[in-house]
């Protein structure tokens, strides 16, 4: 399949693309954070005019047209728009006028984000002429921060797997190895921002979709409190839709401050609320000394190979080491497979409503036997729940709140995995559930591992991915750090205070 932003390159022969490589050697020369290092880094070298936007976003092109081929991960191409932007914003500069504190910084978006003027299909073959007439909310708060778009990142099918791969973009690989998935289903972003083709990237999360290609793909990712960054826009639908239960949208990048830096200048309420709310998220402890670190390393329902175990038990050490005062055993006050349960209920439900083929979906239903308990027929019965059922399964939501409330009176944070694995080899056989990963040597279920996902997601708590390792085979390995509810700087900076202790993002092996 032919990549679409690929096809957008200059022969290399030419003058153009000869001035091009001149000026990504010289961005390369000058600039100690591109194209690996921080987007905070390659903004405040934007503002101090070390470089300008326009030679930046020639870099950054540049290497998308020289390594994107091999993992097709930016696959919606608008750098003629994106040029006309980092334009503008070194006019901007020029005048002493700042838009904010991402200037000129060449960025892209999960393809589920609405671009104005570029499809949004969710992979969806039926969708590929679903052009946006505007700008997701995210996308709108961005770019009012100074951010320059120049294009948008694969994803699965519904935004509904562990690896990134559709009939209209085909498949994305994991820049560590190229046989491997990237993770999903913001696969494409994190795959981008590990191998330096994006400064800052946005995704989304409801199945751990931020946080799994975080982790196999060595990056940082944040999945946010619910509803403190509007989702409006991140939808197949033209017409503006409810605030979906469970799902978020949220940063990835290549450190903890971009994190940050991303969630301030996308946090707050959408226009039909803003005239009476703000939010003030607490401030992050000011030290590691006494800080009441819980650890959730393994669980029967989703075992946990022991390379990630062990990265996680070093991680936890590190920070006891430090100051810290770690729990190995402390639990939240509830069955941990009655909440599994709860969060696949309500994750199946709404992953079922939003798709383009529900009715088809009810008319299966209707056709399966009584005694019928296949997980396909199982699947299909909680992906169109009754309302009944929702609001049972939301009821007992709340309680999982108020416990983790408790919890959470005890300890500051809690560590555990994301994935039972690294990056697995592409498997993209059918049916999805079938499939199996491989842990400790024995096979598990393909989904199993959504349950450390649902930790964190099922109760609205904010959840940062976070680098911490790597496998005998030289794979990325993560955690994942969950705090109360609406304690995301929190999180964040307990992420940037381990990459202190045990480092953090590595490059991959592509260039």
């Amino acid at each position: 399949m032919k990549n679409p932003i690929a096809s957008k390159a200059k022969p290399a022969a030419s003058r153009a693309g000869n001035r091009n490589k001149a000026i990504a050697a010289r961005v390369d020369q000058e600039l100690d954070a591109f194209p690996y290092g921080s987007a905070t880094a390659l903004a405040r070298a934007l503002r101090t005019r070390k470089v300008s936007a326009v030679e930046l976003l020639k870099a950054t092109l540049g290497r998308v047209d020289r390594i994107n081929p091999r993992l097709n991960a930016i696959v919606v191409d608008d750098r003629e728009r994106a040029m006309a932007a980092a334009r503008t914003a070194d006019r901007l500069l020029a005048r002493g006028e700042l838009l904010g504190p991402l200037h000129g910084l060449p960025m892209t978006v999960k393809e589920s984000f609405d671009l104005a003027g570029q499809p949004t299909t969710h992979g969806y073959g039926p969708m590929r002429q679903n052009i946006a007439p505007a700008d997701a909310l995210v996308v709108q708060r961005l770019k009012a921060a100074g951010a320059v778009i120049f294009g948008k990142t694969n994803v699965p099918l519904f935004l509904a797997d562990f690896q990134s791969y559709n009939e209209i973009y085909g498949t994305t690989n994991n820049p560590w190895d190229l046989t491997r998935t990237p993770g999903g289903s913001s696969g494409g972003s994190a795959a981008a921002v590990a191998a330096g083709l994006t400064g800052l990237e946005y995704g989304s999360d409801i199945g751990g979709s931020i946080r799994n290609p975080a982790a196999y793909c060595g990056v940082y990712g944040h999945k946010c409190t619910w509803t403190i960054v509007p989702k409006r826009g991140h939808t197949l639908s033209r017409t503006p839709v409810t605030e979906v239960d469970l799902s978020v949208v949220g940063p990835i990048a290549r450190s903890a401050d971009d994190l940050a830096l991303a969630l301030r200048v996308t946090a707050g309420p959408d226009l039909l609320t803003s005239a009476g709310i703000r939010f003030n998220l607490p401030a992050p402890p000011r030290s590691l000394k006494g800080l009441r670190v819980a650890v959730w390393a393994d669980d029967a329902l989703a075992p946990v190979d022991a390379s990630v175990r062990s990265a996680i038990h070093d991680a936890a050490l590190a920070l006891r080491a430090a100051g810290a005062r770690i729990n190995f055993d402390a639990r939240p006050a509830f069955d941990a497979p009655a909440a599994h349960a709860t969060y696949v209920t309500l994750l199946m439900a709404i992953m079922g409503t939003r798709r383009p083929d529900y009715e088809e979906m009810v008319a299966a239903r209707a056709a399966l036997a009584a005694n019928d308990q296949s997980p396909r027929a199982q699947q299909l019965r909680a992906s169109t729940s009754s309302f009944k059922s929702f609001a049972e399964a939301s009821n007992r939501r709340e309680q999982l709140r108020w416990a983790w409330r408790e919890f959470f009176g005890s300890y500051d944070v809690l560590l555990a995995p994301i994935t039972v694995t690294p990056a697995f080899v592409q498997d993209q056989s059918e049916p999805a559930d079938a499939r199996t990963l491989i842990v400790n040597g024995v096979q598990v279920p393909y989904f199993s591992q959504t349950f450390w996902a649902g930790i964190a997601t099922c109760a609205y708590l904010p959840a940062t991915a976070v680098p911490i390792g790597q496998s005998a085979l030289g794979l990325p390995i993560g955690l994942q750090i969950i705090g109360p509810e609406l304690a995301d700087r929190t999180t964040i900076w307990l992420a940037s205070q381990l990459a202190k202790l045990i480092g953090g993002y590595v490059p991959p092996p592509v260039d």
